[in-house]
C-alpha cells in the first residue's frame, strides 16, 4: 500500500448533529486501490455517520475527506455506496435498476451505447445475466444484493463504501457474497471500506480492520491483516487476531456507554 495520494483519505474527521452533541471525533483513514478495510464497532456508535462522511453525503463539522488529493464536498461519481437496504426500484426490473444510477445528477454524460456497455457487464460481473428481467419481487435477497452491487459497479468507481451489505442474509448466501466481493475488488481495484458487526466477516476478507468506539466514536485500535486468500485455513493467525477483536470491541463497548 505505497501509492503517494490515498485514493480516499480521511483526515481528523469530526461529525456533531444539531441537539445530539459529537458522533465522531478526529477520524482519519487512508485508503490505498484495491485495499478492504472493514470498520467494527458497538450499534449505534456512528459506523454509518463514518459512512456518509466518506461518501460526501454529510459534510463533516470539521476536518476533510479527499479523493485523490481533492475535498469530497458532496456525492462523487467515483464513489459509490451500498446499503443493507438494496433499494432497488419495485417497477424496474434488475437491468433497468442497475443503470438507473448512470442517471444521476453528477454521473458523467455517457452515450446509450456505453450505458449498455456498463450495464451489461455490472450484471455479468455479479452473476446475474439470467436475471436481468426480473423484477425486484422475483429475486432473492441475495440476487437482490448482487444487483445492488452490480448498479455501485456500473458507475465503474474507485471507492465503494458498504454499510452492513450481507446482515440480512442468510450464512450460505452471505459466504457467496463475500467471495464476490473479494473477486470484485480483486478485479476493479477498488479502495473499500465494509461496515459489519461480523467478525469473522472481518477476519474473512480484510486487508486492514479498524474498531471505533466511545462517545463520540473514534478509532479504538486498527490491524494490519496479512494473509492471503482463501483464509478458512488459517485458523491459528485468526484465532488470536479474533481474541485481539472482541477485547477491543469490550473497551469500545464500555466506552460508548
Amino acid at each position: 500500500m505505497s501509492s503517494a495520494v490515498p485514493i480516499l483519505d480521511a483526515r481528523g474527521v469530526s461529525l456533531a448533529y444539531g441537539g445530539t452533541g459529537c458522533v465522531l471525533t478526529d477520524f482519519s483513514l487512508a485508503l490505498e486501490a484495491g485495499e478492504i478495510v472493514t470498520v467494527l464497532g458497538p450499534s449505534g456508535v456512528g459506523k454509518s455517520s463514518l459512512i456518509r462522511v466518506l461518501a460526501g453525503l454529510q459534510v463533516p463539522s470539521s476536518g476533510e475527506v479527499t479523493f485523490a488529493g481533492t475535498i469530497v464536498q458532496d456525492v462523487h461519481p467515483r464513489i459509490a455506496v451500498a446499503f443493507q437496504n438494496p433499494g432497488l426500484l419495485p417497477w424496474l426490473n434488475l437491468e433497468r435498476n442497475v443503470s438507473f444510477g448512470l442517471n444521476f445528477a453528477r454521473q458523467p454524460k455517457i452515450s446509450a451505447d456505453e450505458r449498455r456497455s456498463r450495464t451489461e457487464s455490472a450484471i455479468h460481473k455479479v452473476g446475474l445475466s439470467h436475471a436481468r428481467h426480473r423484477l425486484p419481487a422475483q429475486l432473492s435477497g441475495g440476487m437482490a444484493q448482487r444487483a445492488a452491487l452490480a448498479r455501485c459497479l456500473a458507475r465503474q468507481p474507485q471507492v465503494l463504501l458498504l454499510d452492513e451489505p450481507f446482515g440480512a442474509l442468510d450464512e450460505i448466501t452471505r459466504a457467496d457474497m463475500q467471495r464476490l466481493l473479494l473477486s470484485v475488488v480483486r478485479e476493479t481495484r477498488a479502495a473499500t471500506v465494509l461496515v459489519t458487526h461480523d467478525i469473522d466477516e472481518a477476519l474473512i476478507l480484510s486487508d486492514r480492520i479498524v474498531v471505533i468506539g466511545g462517545a463520540p466514536a473514534c478509532e479504538i485500535a486498527q490491524w494490519q491483516v496479512a494473509l492471503s486468500h482463501p483464509r478458512e485455513d488459517d485458523i491459528n493467525e485468526l484465532g488470536q487476531l479474533r481474541i485481539e477483536i472482541v477485547k477491543a470491541l469490550r473497551k469500545a463497548i464500555s466506552q460508548h456507554h
